[in-house]
């Protein structure tokens, strides 16, 4: 199921930054944790971070640690990531995704762990 879900994508200079914003209210509320991917023109879908539902523990893919943040507002029923330092190859389509498996584990990045997508947000880091 693809819904309106993110938002907060644009155009960013090299080293600005973005917040993205997902809506997970509008996923079931089953979910056990919130996924972030992204995909730039021509590559495979890549994992950028995970926030569990229940202990808002979180990962992060190498190419984003120390510049993202992942974070959540249970009272919103929203989750954020943070993007800091932006760079170029950090341009792509951005997605938030719901999994309803708590066991993801080291899979929090496979796209098959996911049963809910939002239909995503462009950002873009250019001069």
């Amino acid at each position: 199921q693809v819904q309106s879900v993110e938002s907060g994508g644009g155009l960013v200079q090299p080293g600005g930054s973005l917040r993205l914003s997902c809506a997970a209210s509008k996923f079931t509320p089953h979910y056990r944790a919130i996924g972030w991917f992204r995909q730039a023109p021509g590559k495979e879908r890549e994992g950028v971070s995970i926030i569990s539902s229940s202990d808002g523990s979180t990962v992060y893919a190498d190419s984003v640690k120390g510049r993202f943040t992942i974070s959540r507002d249970n009272t919103k029923n929203m989750v954020y990531l943070q993007m800091n330092s932006l760079k170029p190859e950090d341009t792509a389509v951005y997605y938030c995704a719901a999994t309803t498996d708590s066991r993801y584990g080291r899979k929090w990045n496979k796209g098959d762990m996911y049963d809910y997508w939002g239909q995503g947000t462009q950002v873009t880091v250019s001069t």
